[in-house]
């Protein structure tokens, strides 16, 4: 299996943990009537030029709509997309963002960092459940409250899920997760509260979550930053760019992915 094909089944394999999936001719659909507000969970997948563009479009309109789920797609391979983009935006009235998707694997190589008395890591389970919670609800870049409230919740009680709660001075602080998919890993809502932001605690939780991963001995861990800033951070803890992918957001209404991450 090449690289984008693995890349590929285990971003398809977490989508579905979260929201319903519907293969159609010209790509995928992903749906969750109880998280609308959740993008990853509703919207569209094109990776290629459909042969009717203003059917698929119009379909995608439709399905969303009766939903009362504003219509959205995620593109891939938007280099051979520009004609579905421009109609996407000329003629639909889509918005539109486009990225470079930077897609990082970790080395294998277990991070040799100092360890701090200050801070313990510990497995997210009931006991500690909604100071995990309270850290990630505290995070914009991961949609707020609203969104990661239901999110959490199901991902804790999905067994593929393991969740890391890191304290300082005994203070709930910073959040990791692991997905595991057969013999792939992919590193989730890595965050600190901002007050806390500065310290190294990434480096320590990625750490524990490395250690994690090599006890269950995955072939690969994959991590999707958000931007070259989280890349770089990722780069200093064993993490390689192996890949950039361009990619665009189309959307019929509320904000785009760039204005929540500023948030």
């Amino acid at each position: 299996m090449d690289l984008i094909k693995q890349i590929e089944e285990l971003n398809f394999a977490l989508l579905q943990s979260f929201s319903n999936k519907q293969d159609q001719p010209w790509g995928v659909l992903f749906w969750n009537q109880h998280q609308p507000a959740l993008y990853d969970a509703n919207h569209a997948h094109v990776s290629e030029q459909p042969e009717h563009p203003d059917k698929v479009i119009d379909e995608v309109i439709s399905f969303y709509e009766d939903l009362n789920i504003i219509p959205r797609f995620y593109l891939y391979n938007v280099e051979s997309l520009t004609g579905f983009i421009d109609q996407l935006k000329e003629e639909k009235g889509f918005q539109y963002e486009a990225f470079s998707q930077p897609i990082q694997l970790w080395n294998k190589e277990i991070t040799q960092l100092p360890s701090n008395q200050e801070v313990t890591i510990e497995k997210v389970t009931t006991k500690n459940y909604q100071d995990a919670l309270m850290v990630e609800c505290q995070i914009t870049e991961f949609g707020g409250k609203a969104v990661r409230e239901k999110a959490f919740e199901s991902e804790f009680n999905d067994p593929r899920y393991t969740h890391y709660l890191l304290k300082y001075n005994g203070i709930p602080c910073s959040t990791a997760c692991l997905f595991v998919h057969g013999s792939q890993g992919r590193v989730e809502s890595v965050a600190t509260i901002e007050e806390y932001r500065g310290k190294g605690l990434i480096g320590l939780v990625l750490q524990h979550v490395q250690k994690e991963a090599q006890n269950r001995q995955l072939e690969k861990v994959w991590v999707h930053p958000i931007n070259e800033r989280v890349e770089k951070v990722y780069s200093r803890y064993g993490f390689d760019t192996v890949l950039t992918l361009q990619t665009g957001h189309a959307f019929l209404g509320g904000d785009g992915i760039k204005a929540i991450h500023r948030q």
